[in-house]
């Protein structure tokens, strides 16, 4: 049975959660508590928030049926931490179990320690948010945190600008590739083998070890430096004879597989056969893709084009994104564009898959201005550059900040060399800051599978930096409050 809160709404108890947090600390944790205090204290507040949470389950599902697992208000509190703190799951459980101002944020007693959170409990939970869910209710928590700000909150003015979320994947090769996949397929296949009392993939670990003494020789050689063509033919021919032998390995294995899989289904299959096959059929595919690349590169001597490559079989949505950072000459992963107000709240996010800066500005300010429609200007850089762009820009919000590329003409220079137009420049270089936060408490590297993974981790990321940035007004305006009590 799946509650918002571990009590009914109308025996709702709010002293359950108004508890004293230090308010001189300097860490997120008390700024993240005492904004999601502020969230279940508020009654308004609470109800926005709860009645988007619910939506969580599907309307198929009876809430009020099976076993009591956490309440959403729990998950709810328990993935803003984790990501806003850059936690892992042990590091959310340890602190779960044994922190007081957290179990009590979560609705534990004060002494309370009975209940205990298992790791794999908070993963699956956690991982049952949605990124819908949570940008609708990081749209009440900002237009909640514009409310406390008041009249200066009447006219926003945004900055937009992207930064890369690394995947948690290693440095890919095709050779390395080929091999993570055929490790995949003989560990699944000797599974469902050893499941079925099949003897055949019994010298699985063998396999793998013989595999990787291959990939290993090939892995090692380099080509020759040498002036002497004999010595370059020479080491050519030894590199193509290493590549060779483990191709061809890999290729007697995915046959041997492949033989054994109609064995398998010819024996009959149930729905956990079914699904190890078709994860089994996925692996196959990418290690027939690595292994004709291998080939065309290195026997064909071909050059792959980059739109053919793929750089993880695990996280398939990895790109190689090379932004001309110093000392940074590529990154794996994804774009991240967000949209920031002047006050720090992150109005709107949007992962870029197979895009670049120019393809997202109109669809960010589209966005933003539908969610807070007081959105009045925003600045970009010359990478969201197009005169499509600007000009469509201009119809959507009054102040548009987007410097041109290229030789500017006399009417470009007197825009660009306007007073409004330097001030506003001058502060878009706080969206850096703001991607900087993120980076910090959690968006440094996506730990979460999949392209849905990375978007309820991109949503989750900002949502709880949003909720320590109201955290964070809260705790300064107690502070100036109790300094002005102590003056009088």
């Amino acid at each position: 049975m799946r509650k918002v809160v571990d009590l009914q709404q109308s025996l709702f108890d709010p002293s359950k959660y108004d508890f004293e947090i230090n308010l001189n600390s300097r860490d997120e944790i008390p700024k993240l508590l005492i904004g999601l205090q502020r969230i279940i204290l508020t009654p308004n507040l609470r109800d926005q928030v709860f009645e988007i949470l619910i939506e969580t389950f599907p309307d198929d599902i009876r809430r009020d049926f099976g076993r009591e697992g956490m309440s959403l208000w729990q998950i709810f509190v328990l993935g803003s931490l984790k990501l806003n703190c850059n936690w892992d799951y042990d590091k959310t459980a340890e602190i779960a179990n044994q922190h007081r101002n957290v179990r009590r944020m979560l609705g534990h007693e004060k002494d309370d320690f009975s209940k205990q959170y298992p790791v794999q409990t908070i993963n699956d939970n956690v991982s049952l948010l949605k990124p819908e869910i949570l940008d609708r209710i990081n749209q009440v928590v900002c237009n909640y945190g514009h409310e406390l700000i008041g009249k200066k909150a009447e006219e926003l003015k945004g900055s937009c600008d992207s930064f890369v979320v690394e995947t948690d994947v290693h440095f890919p090769t095709d050779i390395n590739l080929l091999f993570d996949a055929m490790v995949k397929i003989i560990i699944i296949i000797a599974g469902i083998c050893a499941s079925l009392g099949i003897t055949e993939w019994r010298q699985s670990n063998y396999n793998l070890k013989k595999l990787k003494q291959l990939f290993t020789k090939a892995r090692k050689l380099k080509h020759s430096t040498s002036n002497n063509p004999e010595k370059i033919k020479e080491r050519k021919q030894i590199i193509e004879e290493a590549y060779e032998a483990y191709l061809e390995m890999a290729e007697s294995f995915i046959a041997k597989v492949l033989l054994t899989i109609v064995e398998i289904k010819a024996a009959g299959t149930d729905i956990i056969i079914d699904a190890k096959l078709m994860l089994l059929d996925n692996f196959i595919a990418h290690a027939n893709r690595q292994i004709a690349q291998v080939r065309r590169r290195v026997i064909d001597g071909e050059k792959i084009p980059h739109d053919e490559k793929v750089f993880s079989i695990f996280e398939e949505h990895t790109e190689w994104i090379c932004k001309g950072k110093a000392g940074v000459p590529q990154e794996l992963g994804l774009r991240v564009c967000i949209l920031k107000d002047q006050f720090g709240f992150i109005l709107y996010h949007h992962v870029m898959e197979k895009e670049t800066d120019d393809k997202v500005a109109i669809h960010m300010v589209k966005e933003a201005k539908k969610r807070f429609d007081t959105l009045n200007g925003c600045s970009f850089d010359k990478g969201f550059y197009t005169p499509d762009n600007k000009k469509e820009l201009k119809e959507i919000i009054d102040n548009v900040v987007l410097p041109k590329k290229g030789k500017l003409s006399e009417a470009d220079k007197e825009e660009e060399h306007s007073d409004e137009f330097l001030k506003s420049r001058r502060k878009h270089s706080a969206v850096e800051s703001s991607i900087n936060a993120l980076e910090n408490h959690g968006l440094d590297r996506c730990r979460d599978h999949g392209i849905d993974g990375f978007k309820r981790y991109v949503a989750l990321a900002v949502l709880a930096r949003n909720i320590q940035i109201l955290g964070h007004m809260i705790q300064q305006k107690e502070l100036k409050r109790r300094q002005r009590r102590k003056q009088v």
